[in-house]
Parts: structure tokens; sequence; C-alpha cells
């Protein structure tokens, strides 16, 4: 605790003594993925137009790759100020964002671009107390989850008992599917796929392309079974140091930047099943509409548990649900 109370005092020292000097406001940016996945573009891209819309009076320094802090560290990271930025996904702590693990649960959505505008929506009404230690600077999901696997997968019913990797919230779910999960990284799952430990992989349809899943996993499914959210966040002393025009350029850019976010990973998902099916001969099946209202009626008991378990905690759980769900209806025009 002294350690990060220390680190916060010279981070505002620092800011200070810059701002009195008029210098150029430095700032850093730390991310967990490889530069080339799309939480690192919608980073970059952000920086960019933050320096653009302060006139180069701010400028922020990246890193990609887990290379300043790894994915599990970075919020407590930005708060003990080892990075003023961080960009994190929640469902990496379970039980730690309870308001904003609504977003993780198995409701259908078929999109990043809606699951990213109500999820803004979400933390824009709720003002969850979990960032109550940050300056929340914009949120958006990752694609719709979908199914990868070795062996051919052509309906719900060749996921039962099927051995596949996933990560936070989808364990449970596929459970309820009838699939085997085995909880791995992304970055040790081709090996696992090549030696058979896993049969495939749940996970947005980037990745077939990003991370080449398309060489071990020559089929998948539309199954849009959940989303996984990610929250950019700044350390609160830093923002508060910050002078208006620039606090004001950040603010505004917070709701736009979550839709752009959204807009270009469903673009890319759209790319990369493409790709793989010209360059790899990749088989991609969407769910009939009967399959998705039987998926609908064996996650809901994942959904019952979410809703019982914060609202223990004093946080009503069915109310966050019901205000996601109406969300979805806004902005998800394909989601059933």
């Amino acid at each position: 605790m002294k350690k990060i109370s220390i680190l916060a005092i010279m981070c505002i020292i620092t800011s200070a003594a810059a701002l009195r000097a008029g210098d150029t406001i430095e700032l850093t940016y730390a991310n967990f993925p490889p530069a080339a996945t799309f939480p690192c573009v919608q980073m970059e891209r952000w920086v960019k137009e933050i320096e653009k819309r302060t006139g180069g009076k701010v400028k922020i320094k990246t890193f990609p790759g887990g290379s300043l802090l790894q994915a599990k560290n970075i919020y407590d990271g930005v708060i003990a100020g080892t990075a003023d930025i961080g960009n994190f996904a929640m469902s990496y702590q379970p039980g730690r964002f309870p308001v904003s693990e609504a977003m993780d649960q198995p409701l259908g959505f078929s999109s990043a671009k809606a699951g990213s505008l109500a999820l803004f929506d979400l933390v824009a009404v709720n003002q969850p107390k979990e960032f109550s230690d940050v300056k929340i600077l914009t949120v958006f999901t990752a694609p719709p989850a979908d199914v990868m696997s070795i062996k051919p997968v052509k309906k719900l019913a060749d996921i039962r008992k099927l051995e596949l990797r996933v990560s936070g919230t989808g364990a449970d779910i596929l459970k309820a599917l009838g699939g085997i999960p085995v909880a791995m990284p992304q970055s040790e799952t081709p090996e696992a796929l090549q030696k058979g430990i896993v049969k495939g992989s749940v996970s947005s349809l980037e990745v077939l392309k990003d991370m080449n899943y398309a060489a071990y996993c020559p089929y998948s499914i539309n199954a849009n079974l959940y989303l996984v959210s990610f929250a950019v966040v700044m350390n609160k002393q830093k923002y508060n140091a910050l002078p208006a025009d620039v606090k004001k350029a950040i603010d505004d850019l917070a709701r736009e930047h979550a839709e752009w976010t959204g807009a270009y990973v469903d673009n890319h998902v759209t790319e990369s099943i493409e790709w793989s099916k010209k360059t790899m001969k990749h088989s991609n099946i969407a769910l009939t509409d009967a399959e998705r209202m039987q998926i609908e009626k064996l996650v809901k008991p994942v959904i019952d548990t979410y809703i019982t378990r914060v609202s223990q905690k004093g946080i009503n759980g069915k109310a966050l649900i019901e205000g996601v769900k109406k969300s979805k209806v806004k902005y998800d025009r394909k989601g059933k």
C-alpha cells in the first residue's frame, strides 16, 4: 500500500510540474494482447485521436503484448501509477467486476458493435463502484464467441462431449450446452490443438486469421454464445490533473470510440472468415433459429446463477440483465 501511495503522489507531482512548464503531456498506455489484435488496434486509434484532438498537447506511448503490465495486473497497475492508462478484460478477474459481468452472460448478442454500445450504457447508467478507483475512458466488447473445431461441427448437437478451450464465464456456458470446457490461454491453444489435448476453441472468430486458428480448425459454427468485455481506464489522479480541454477531448471520444471499436472488429471477423474459406477451405456454419432457441433455454440457469450471486452482494442482478436485454433490442438488429 505504501508503494502504491508513493507512486500515486509521484504521478501527481510529475503531472503538475509538466503542466506548469507548459510542456507536452506524456502518458503511458498498457495493453496485454499482441499488437496486431483488435484490442491493440483500438488502442492505437484512440491514441491518434487524442493526440489529434488536443493539437499535439498530449503524447501517449503504447505498450502492447504485456510489455509493461500483464493482463491480470493492468487494473491494479493503473491504480498504482505503473501505467497511466490500461486496457483489460473484466472476465479475467471473476467476481471483481460484478456489474459489468452482466454483459458476459449468454444473452445472444450477434455483434461487437451492439455489445459495445450496450456495455457503454450499462456502465453509464449504473456507475459501478467496481470502477471507483479509476477513470473509465471507454469500454467495448469482443465479437460473440463462436465454436471452432478440428472435428466437423454442423449443428448444436455436435458440440456435446467435445473438449473445447474456453476462458472466463465461457466454461459454465459450454457445460450447459453439453461440451467439455478446458481452461487455457489463447497462446497455448494452437499447440494443444495439434496434440489433440483440445478438439477446438470457443472464441470470437477474428482469431481464425489473426492467430492462424484456421490452420488447426477446419470447422466453425456461428453460435453467438457470449461476449468478452473490456475497459480502458486511467489513473484517477493523473486524469484529474489534466487541463480541462484535454479532459473534454477524452470524455467526448468515449462513446464514439466504443462504437468504432465494435464496428471495426465486426468487419474484421467477416474478413477473417472469408480469408479462412479462401486460403484454408474453412467451413463456417450458422445455427438454425430453432437451435438458437434451444441454446437460450439451456443457458438460462447460467444467467439465473449470475443474478443470484450478485444479488447476494446487494446488487440488483435482475435489473442489470433486463437493462442489457433492452439495450440488445435497441442496438442488435440481428440478435434473437
